[in-house]
């Protein structure tokens, strides 16, 4: 998948080799209609508006308010007595005012996007309404109108594809808390037979009361440890991680996949120590996407491996696969997925890595902290 960073960098670079041309056929055209010093006013306004268009991202409303000022004084600057000057909305100018209204249009909150729409549109009717017919006030307008249809278009697609990451995340936030209840009751029916057992002990071994008594604490502050990772979630599903979905489970798991798609190595630790119910059903959960990933998107995949580690710290859980590099949607493999599972991770204060691989492949990546238990 190409870096975002990388594809922003490429546009802005390409849409500056657009304002340079246009920039350059205006001034050319200038010098040879109205003269040679005539070009250097025109040059300047449309260096300033599309020096703007470039820093759109910055601030937005300044940005483009700034250039309705600049193109608003080229447009009215000839029509004072004794000038002489050529018409203020030239094409280089038009191109960055319609970038910058496009990409207000596409941003800004709506009052503001419509305000300064209509008010390049006002600049645009004012040349129209000062200077003789030409071909200039219509390339204008003709670049505002596309300016707003492309904003809107892409304000739609944004609001949609905002509208479907907050369903994942609150699919996943639901999902988790669901799991709230699980984990606590766990923890609660432990208390509750070490309350049983103390009323026994109390009678028979008053001296050993305090050892239940530490077990009964113990489990309490493991709940509110669970409690506090995760309440505050809400979780609808029926697709549900176990409980506590140990080695057993995500053998079952990867069993399963393996009918449907390539080969799956599994690994996991060997000693017999219990993590969290929280943690280990994250990890379940992020192999399970992870596995279904690359079945929808990694077809040309021969082997998977799925390694889980854990040191005294954290759990550690990646999913790599072998994919070529060029394999069919290769491109299309970060996608509303993994923002359940980024924020599901970063709920339990871990993090996620997704992305290819050196040479061929894909992987996913996940540190878990695992929290230390206090002594009671």
């Amino acid at each position: 998948m190409i870096p975002q960073r990388w594809v922003g960098a490429v546009s802005a670079v390409g849409l500056g080799v657009a304002f340079l041309a246009a920039i350059a056929m205006q001034s050319f055209a200038l010098a040879q209609t109205w003269g040679a010093a005539s070009w250097a006013p025109g040059a300047a306004t449309a260096v300033v508006v599309c020096a703007l268009a470039l820093m759109r991202h910055r601030e937005r409303t300044w940005t483009a308010a700034g250039g309705l000022v600049v193109t608003a004084l080229a447009v009215l600057v000839p029509l004072l007595p004794g000038t002489r000057f050529p018409a203020g909305l030239g094409p280089a100018v038009a191109l960055g005012l319609a970038v910058l209204t496009g990409s207000a249009v596409r941003a800004l909150p709506m009052v503001r996007a419509g305000a300064i729409a209509g008010a390049g549109l006002l600049v645009i009717a004012v040349q129209f309404a000062v200077r003789p017919p030409s071909a200039v006030p219509a390339i204008a307008a003709a670049a505002w109108l596309a300016a707003v249809g492309v904003g809107l278009a892409l304000r739609m697609f944004d609001g949609r594809a905002k509208a479907a990451a907050e369903e994942v995340r609150r699919a996943e936030r639901l999902e988790l808390a669901r799991e709230l209840h699980d984990i606590v009751a766990h923890h609660i029916t432990g208390m509750v037979i070490q309350a049983q057992a103390a009323h026994i002990v109390v009678r028979r071994a008053p001296e050993k009361v305090s050892d239940s008594l530490t077990e009964i604490e113990s489990a309490g502050s493991e709940a509110m440890t669970a409690m506090r990772r995760v309440v505050g979630l809400l979780r609808d599903t029926d697709d549900a991680a176990p409980v506590s979905p140990g080695p057993e489970g995500l053998s079952t798991l990867v069993e399963r996949f393996s009918r449907q798609g390539p080969q799956v190595r599994l690994s996991v630790p060997d000693d017999d120590t219990e993590w969290p119910p929280e943690v280990t059903s994250t990890v379940y959960r992020i192999v399970q996407e992870a596995l279904t990933n690359v079945l929808r998107h990694a077809r040309h995949a021969r082997s998977v491996d799925v390694t889980v580690g854990r040191d005294a710290e954290a759990v550690t859980v990646e999913v790599a696969d072998d994919a070529p590099p060029h394999s069919p949607r290769s491109q299309h493999r970060g996608g509303y997925g993994l923002i359940g599972m980024r924020e599901r991770v970063e709920t339990l204060g871990g993090s996620l890595f997704a992305g290819p691989r050196p040479g061929a492949g894909w992987s996913v990546r996940a540190i878990l902290p695992v929290p230390t238990r206090e002594p009671g």
